[in-house]
């Protein structure tokens, strides 16, 4: 017996939204029931939808968040640049729904992401981190959203609030879609991990991937750590 298609609302048209719903149609146990922007009606998209996944704008997160409130639905956030009353409000939300939000949904990020994690807490404050990225021209935030989120793993790793010690390169040019590099280096030795990004179709691969995840589960508030790594220790 065949099951039945996971039935996906997409938020946000942009690049990454054509790119999520493309994806979603090459898959045979996906419906992707359609895609909602700013301007447009979302209660009846969430409503006929088993789980949605929002790549819109920070503008557009507070609708498609009171939306899958409302009908209960599972919500998979790649927003970036969120402030942090909206982070907030996600959290508060996952105390009635399934939510997953991630600055980045890239499985290989959550991977550097654990690594990092282990190395900085095994290595301790001798060491010196610095975290450098690139991405392309457009991109408004610096650092980027996931090199923050980097930084944020390694300082509580080491006990450390924010951000720590820990110091950010940043680099804007061309269309590189992202690109991360965390460095730990003593007086005796360097430490690199790094991660490139050859296509934004790695982020719409990481959030089908969360979202088949999430479907099922209770309500509470989810990281791609969790989608990898769950029952792992």
């Amino acid at each position: 017996m065949t099951s039945t298609p996971i039935k996906i609302a997409v938020a946000g048209a942009g690049r990454m939204g054509q790119t999520l719903a493309a994806a979603i149609e090459q898959e045979s146990n996906l419906q992707l029931v359609g895609i909602w922007q700013r301007g447009q009606a979302i209660e009846p998209l969430v409503e006929a939808a088993d789980v949605v996944i929002d790549f819109s704008l920070p503008e557009g997160t507070d609708m498609v968040l009171a939306a899958a409130i409302a009908h209960k639905k599972p919500l998979v956030c790649g927003v970036s640049g969120l402030s942090e009353a909206q982070t907030q409000g996600l959290a508060a939300a996952s105390a009635h729904i399934p939510l997953l939000f991630d600055r980045n949904m890239s499985l290989g990020i959550a991977v550097l992401e654990r690594s990092i994690r282990e190395a900085a807490a095994s290595l301790g404050p001798g060491f010196d981190i610095a975290i450098s990225e690139v991405h392309h021209e457009h991109k408004k935030d610096a650092p980027s959203g996931t090199a923050l989120k980097l930084g944020e793993a390694i300082a509580a790793s080491r006990g450390e609030s924010g951000t720590g010690a820990v110091t950010f390169e940043v680099e804007r040019r061309g269309e590189v879609p992202g690109d991360h590099e965390v460095t730990m280096r003593s007086g005796t030795e360097t430490l690199t991990f790094a991660h490139s990004v050859t296509t934004r179709e790695v982020f719409a691969d990481g959030a089908i991937r969360a979202a088949q995840w999430l479907v099922d589960k209770e309500p509470g508030q989810y990281s791609m750590q969790d989608v990898l790594f769950a029952g792992l220790g």
